[in-house]
Order: structure tokens, then sequence, then C-alpha cells
């Protein structure tokens, strides 16, 4: 645990606040909550093309089981010309620092 004894008073300037690390890690977890990204979402958060993502993380059955919103997961995958790619954020987020060494650490890590 961490202890200062002083006596002080420090002004906090009224643009900012003081909150518990507990706040804060709720404040983070709540952060993505109610959010959907897109694809170009997704390529923003990973710094890779679509086309990896796909050859990568969503189409590898391994993979697609756990995140296909037919299979109960969190992805859309479209069916058709027109229709979009639609991410839970925060599963998404979630699923991607789990699977971190599956997904880049294997010899296909590659830049397209």
């Amino acid at each position: 645990m961490q202890q200062l004894n002083v006596n002080l008073n420090i002004p906090i300037p009224s643009d900012r606040v003081l909150i518990s690390k507990v706040e804060l890690e709720e404040l983070r977890k709540n952060e993505l909550a109610g959010v959907y990204w897109n694809m170009k979402d997704l390529e923003q958060r990973i710094n890779r093309k679509h086309e990896w993502i796909k050859e990568n993380i969503l189409y590898p059955e391994r993979f697609r089981k756990i995140l296909d919103a037919e299979n109960g997961g969190f992805v859309y995958y479209p069916k058709g010309k027109g229709q979009s790619w639609s991410f839970q954020a925060s599963k998404m987020a979630e699923f991607l620092e789990k699977h971190f060494n599956s997904i880049f650490g294997n010899k296909s890590f590659q830049r397209v």
C-alpha cells in the first residue's frame, strides 16, 4: 500500500478530478459498452487491413465459431454484397486481448 504523510494543501485545477483506481478501471471497462465497430474501426484498432483481418481472425474456423453472431458470438458476418461487418466493440476488444498470441504470435504475421 502506498503511503504519503504530508500536511500540504495542493490545489486541483477545476478541469481535473481525483478518482480511485477502481473507479478508473470501471470507467475504462465501460468505455466500449454499447459501441459497435465497423470494419474500418477494427482496422484502425489493430493496425491491419481488412484482408489480413479476414484471413487471420474472422475466417479461420477456430475463431469464427467464437465470433459469429449466428453461433452466439459478437460479430455480424455479412451475407451478401452491400451488407457491412458489425462488431460489438467491448467483446471484440476483449477477444483481441485474450487471443493476442494466437493471432499475432504465428508465422503468418504479415502486413497486408
